[in-house]
């Protein structure tokens, strides 16, 4: 019986300038000052993004602001924090951004298990012309689940 996970923020400006391909879950090593800020749900994964260096992932430009009750040597909001994977894991990740000039995108903050986890996705970046796509899709979709509500309200 697993217990549930508690989204914390998720990224949609990634759901808006990517394509999504495939997504894995990864651990965060953080330290308490910013636990307790996570749980208090003060982050923004608006620009993050993981890279591999030295053999190790780590994500970038995720801000976890300081968490009030925190001594004076709290941490830094925006510093890279350790991602949490099986070497294997990494290693394919690593492999197919260089290959394929993908990029690695967290897409969501979650707690499962009093752990906080990440899911990274693999991603794609959007063309101009695929975000218009996609926004003329939706409000195509909306206009459609309108007119079939409408109708079945007659």
């Amino acid at each position: 019986m697993g217990r549930e996970a508690r989204t914390i923020t998720v990224n949609r400006k990634a759901y808006h300038d990517y394509l999504i391909l495939d997504t894995i879950e990864a651990g965060l090593v953080l330290m308490g000052s910013e636990i307790k800020s996570v749980r208090a749900g003060r982050v923004n994964l608006r620009d993050a993004y993981a890279r591999e260096e030295k053999g190790e992932l780590w994500l970038f430009n995720t801000h976890i602001a300081q968490y009030d009750a925190a001594s004076y040597n709290g941490h830094e909001p925006g510093r890279p924090r350790k991602l949490l994977l099986h070497k294997k894991e990494m290693r394919n990740l690593a492999a197919l951004t260089k290959q394929k000039s993908l990029t690695l995108v967290p897409v969501r903050l979650y707690i499962k298990g009093g752990v906080a986890k990440v899911a990274l996705s693999l991603a794609k970046g959007k063309k101009q012309y695929d975000k218009r796509e996609t926004i003329a899709r939706r409000d195509q979709d909306r206009e459609i689940d309108r007119a079939v509500k409408d109708r079945n309200r007659r």
